[in-house]
């Protein structure tokens, strides 16, 4: 459903003037200032960012700008892409919509901003239009925000940052091996909880794959790994209950939890698949 939008930005969508369209110099990051737009508030401009992940930054903003991204390799894969921003939590003056052939969406407030939650949507449902909000002053404000592109593929739960916790099926729990960032078996040791997440510490007695350092050895002499992985604090995660297949996926650097199953549980479940022929990825369970 569409929000509606005020008279003001209707009207600044038909004042696009390609004499202000900037590229961004490298393609992945863009930071500009609104006091380029001095004598043209009701300009808009483009940016176009053509990475997997970067950043904005956008300085005493006014008029607004449409932010387009894309991958930087064409592919019949783009159209199943969806992207993710997470604000700043000092993020400000404006309103972020979503653009779709002139048609705008509400995505983030103002006031939404300054939680710094991750929001995702398919690259599908257009570009970000980023509308300031007319001030009378000169106080210094900033929107800005990283951003990611994710593959929308098989096994991918792109609500995972925010939605309360839910079981995986068998089927999801034999694809995360397969299609996870990371893949471990270990235990839970600590458990630290906050209003938005959880933060648990696990001890890795065999790491199967990870695509970043989640995971930290204990040195020469240790004989396994460590590391801090994050959930929604309505999983009621608890220490000490035996040991787990970890998967999940990285996300602005940070870790999050996917499908954890008990790993004898996960055993059982592969062993059978193993026999019908169904499994999705080879694991060694040895």
């Amino acid at each position: 459903m569409l929000t509606p939008i005020s008279a003001y930005s209707v009207t600044i969508l038909l004042l696009i003037r390609t004499s202000f369209c900037q590229y961004s110099s490298d393609q992945c990051s863009w930071k500009g200032s609104g006091l380029t737009h001095e004598g043209h508030t009701r300009d808009v401009e483009q940016v176009y960012l053509r990475c997997s992940q970067g950043f904005l930054e956008w300085l005493y903003p006014t008029g607004a700008i449409i932010v387009n991204l894309r991958p930087n390799t064409v592919s019949t894969a783009t159209a199943r892409l969806s992207v993710c921003i997470k604000p700043s939590g000092e993020s400000s003056g404006t309103n972020v919509y979503l653009d779709r052939a002139g048609k705008l969406r509400l995505l983030l407030r103002e006031q939404d901003q300054a939680r710094g939650e991750v929001h995702c949507f398919s690259i599908q449902e257009g570009a970000l239009f980023i509308e300031a909000i007319p001030r009378t002053d000169i106080s210094r404000r900033i929107t800005t925000f990283q951003y990611e592109l994710v593959s929308d593929g098989p096994g991918v739960d792109l609500q995972k940052l925010t939605a309360p916790c839910q079981p995986c099926t068998d089927a999801e729990m034999l694809l995360a091996v397969c299609t996870s960032d990371f893949v471990a078996r270990g235990t839970i040791q600590k458990v630290d909880r906050d209003e938005d997440k959880s933060s648990v510490t696990v001890a890795i007695g065999r790491l199967y794959r990870q695509k970043t350092r989640v995971f930290v050895s204990g040195g020469v002499r240790a004989r396994g790994w460590t590391g801090r992985v994050s959930m929604p604090p309505q999983c009621g995660v608890k220490p000490g209950e035996g040991e787990f297949l970890f998967t999940g996926s990285v996300r602005f650097g940070e870790a999050w939890m996917g499908c954890a199953p008990r790993f004898k549980d996960f055993l059982r479940l592969y062993s059978e698949a193993q026999r019908l022929g169904t499994n999705p990825c080879h694991v060694d369970t040895d």
